[in-house]
């Protein structure tokens, strides 16, 4: 019995003892994993939960800076034009939930905002549609098998018609209708796009339009808070900091839905807006090749293209920081406070001239009208410094509105970005290194039979005039560029050789990127002429600017080594950078090389100065002045082969030649209205010198 109730005592110890194991074992495991868990929280995640856990006491913010100016000089009043800024803009939105009138809103809207832009683009479409119309009519005129005083008699005939049919009373009938119908057409897009917005009955936010200024937020509200169809008259409103206030507080012909707060300030039931800083150009397009333009990322505003790019770290400047603790109210703890001062942007003054540079915008603009050209670019440079007066290019954006573009190409700069095959225009840099290489002089002469075979090529290099000319005979060096004649620029080149020539090009700075202060500078290509052993046809073409690419800046670059006594300068945009420290970094001209001697620089352009006088390019004559100049005919490789069709009309002159001031360079893009560069880009010279000239009161010669 006693080894019967040991055994049960012995069971009932072994049970107890499981039992007290199994509390020992939870117990350690729950142990474990707080110490884990302890672990996670105060080693391994300790950044993470600290941050959560300050979050509710800390607080912090980045400062940001204010972006820097850019801008130009104009030297007539000696001041400063800024043409990138930052300003104050409204955003525009709609809280549908708060609108009960949608259609009256929307039309409100429409006409505050859109209707005068609406109406003015419409005219502009009916414009283009009737030129598109009459250059259809000459297009055809030019395909005709006739003489050219055939084709001019028919195509003034064909513009005098169309000039009498704008006054014939019927014509005009016919185009107010076409007018009317296309406004009725882009208003009714623009309100069903308004009421789509309004119809989000729940919505307290949809956005209508931003970058909107002072005026247009006055507009609007002048259409708001009229009873009447027609606007009230803004005297009797007032804006201050986007906000509209009414003057006269007993004017009894209010919308009655609109809202007078105490202080007369105006609001309406459905609309509001709020203020917002955004990068603005007052130039809009004449300066935005060269600004390029900034954008919003999630973090920042970043420069986009040109000088906004290029300089993106100077202008933005350095971002400043607060931090420090909040009590467990919202009270904000002084002595824990850390505060990093934002250093604002650089301002960026340019050598830039403000009247230059809209007197050469206009004109091209003009030029590019006048010719039917597809586009072009004029640069202004002040060839003893490399200073860039005025550089413009055509067509071009609006930087306010650049997401509005269609091609983004247009933010490209073709006065550095653009590579071509220059033509004509090169002659003069052929001369000038068979002149340096005293291989020639203006008297050389050779015999131009007005064709030349050249080793290894099957087929005659012409002049440009063979078909209609013929061989020249004897000539001279002065008549091969008077008379833009290849065989001339060939004959010219074989004198130096192959290698010397493309070593000069190289020093002229032909195939390289000049540095200027722009992105997406092209290099050019001479590739062709940098081989061990240089294939003559090679060599010929590219002595009369064929087979060859240059950029525009790169052109007149050696045009103004030519000007500057033979030594290249480089090019430079700006003039200084002032910093928000105080420290100004001024850029000081740089001179890259000697290319061709004093001496041989002096006779090309004296012979320049007969190519104008005498020569092909007498409509870029000013009178007065001594000019040199150039001009080029290029046909256009397309497909492994020349068209022929489309050309590339360029001109470089120097003036004045004896104490050369400035070099200007005149591109159009394929005009169709006239056939050489004589007939386009030298009066576009011719026009612009004239200008610069007399603008900077530079002493007549003659």
């Amino acid at each position: 019995m006693w080894k019967q109730r040991n055994s049960k005592q012995k069971n009932e110890y072994q049970k107890n003892n499981n039992r007290l194991y199994i509390v020992v074992a939870v117990i350690f495991l729950l142990a474990v994993s707080l110490i884990y868990q302890l672990y996670i929280l105060q080693i391994k995640n300790h950044d993470y939960f600290s941050a959560m856990a300050s979050g509710q006491h800390n607080i912090s913010a980045e400062l940001t800076p204010k972006r820097g100016d850019i801008y130009m000089l104009d030297s007539s009043s000696d001041k400063k034009f800024s043409i990138a800024t930052n300003r104050d803009f409204a955003l525009l939105f709609f809280i549908p939930k708060d609108v009960d009138h949608k259609e009256k809103l929307a039309e409100k809207v429409y006409y505050g905002l859109y209707h005068q832009k609406v109406t003015e683009e419409a005219e502009k479409q009916i414009k283009i549609n009737e030129q598109e119309e009459l250059n259809s009519e000459i297009s055809y005129i030019n395909s005709l098998d006739i003489s050219a005083e055939e084709k001019e008699v028919k195509i003034n005939s064909t513009k005098i018609h169309f000039q009498n049919r704008i006054n014939d009373s019927n014509f005009k009938e016919k185009r107010d209708i076409a007018l009317n119908l296309e406004i009725d057409r882009k208003k009714q897009e623009i309100l069903d796009l308004f009421l789509k917005k309004l119809k989000k009955s729940n919505d307290p936010y949809e956005p209508v339009d931003n970058k909107l200024t002072e005026d247009d937020i006055l507009n609007v509200y002048s259409y708001l808070a009229s009873a009447q169809e027609d606007p009230i008259d803004k005297s009797f409103l007032e804006i201050r900091n986007f906000k509209v206030y009414l003057k006269d507080l007993n004017y009894d012909n209010l919308d009655p839905d609109i809202i007078i707060d105490d202080d007369a300030r105006i609001t309406y039931p459905g609309l509001s807006h709020q203020i917002e800083k955004y990068r603005y150009y007052p130039e809009n397009s004449s300066t935005s090749q060269i600004t390029g333009f900034v954008r919003q990322d999630e973090d920042r505003q970043i420069g986009n293209y040109g000088l906004e790019e290029f300089f993106d770290k100077e202008l933005y400047g350095l971002a400043g920081s607060l931090s420090g603790q909040k009590s467990s109210g919202e009270t904000f703890i002084v002595n824990n406070r850390k505060y990093l001062r934002p250093e604002d942007g650089a301002d960026i003054v340019l050598t830039i001239d403000r009247s230059v540079q809209f007197k050469v915008c206009q004109e091209l603009e003009q030029a590019v009208d006048d010719y039917d050209a597809e586009g072009g670019t004029v640069i202004v440079l002040d060839p003893k410094t490399g200073a860039i007066i005025a550089m413009c290019s055509y067509p071009n954006f609006d930087a306010n509105e650049y997401s509005q573009v269609e091609d983004i190409n247009l933010y490209n700069n073709p006065a550095v970005f653009e590579q071509f095959e220059p033509g004509s225009t090169f002659k003069t840099i052929t001369m000038a290194v068979a002149l340096d290489q005293s291989k020639v002089s203006p008297d050389t002469t050779y015999t131009d039979e007005g064709q030349i075979m050249i080793e290894g090529w099957p087929k005659p290099i012409r002049n440009s005039d063979f078909s209609t000319h013929g061989p020249h005979g004897l000539v001279n060096m002065n008549t091969v560029l008077a008379k833009s004649l290849n065989t001339g620029a060939i004959y010219a080149m074989k004198q130096v050789g192959a290698n010397t020539f493309s070593k000069y090009l190289k020093d002229f700075g032909f195939g390289q990127k000049t540095g200027i202060e722009l992105g997406s500078e092209a290099s050019g290509n001479i590739d062709n002429l940098l081989k061990n052993k240089v294939k003559q046809i090679d060599a010929a073409t590219a002595s009369f600017g064929q087979g060859i690419s240059v950029s525009p800046l790169q052109l007149i670059m050696a045009y103004g080594a030519i000007a500057n006594d033979g030594v290249l300068m480089k090019p430079y945009l700006v003039k200084e950078i002032n910093f928000a420290s105080g420290l100004v970094e001024q850029t000081q001209p740089r001179i890259i090389r000697r290319v061709v001697s004093q001496k041989s620089a002096s006779l090309v352009s004296g012979m320049l100065v007969n190519v104008i006088e005498s020569g092909h390019a007498t409509k870029a004559i000013v009178k007065g002045y001594y000019i040199g100049g150039k001009t080029g005919t290029a046909q256009v490789a397309e497909a492994g082969k020349y068209s022929e069709d489309n050309y590339i009309h360029n001109f470089v002159g120097i003036l004045p030649i004896d104490n050369p001031q400035f070099v200007v360079l005149t591109k159009l893009n394929n005009p169709k209205a006239v056939k050489y560069s004589a007939d386009s880009a030298a009066p576009l010279f011719g026009k612009i010198s004239d200008f610069l000239l007399k603008y900077y009161k530079v002493p007549q010669e003659k």
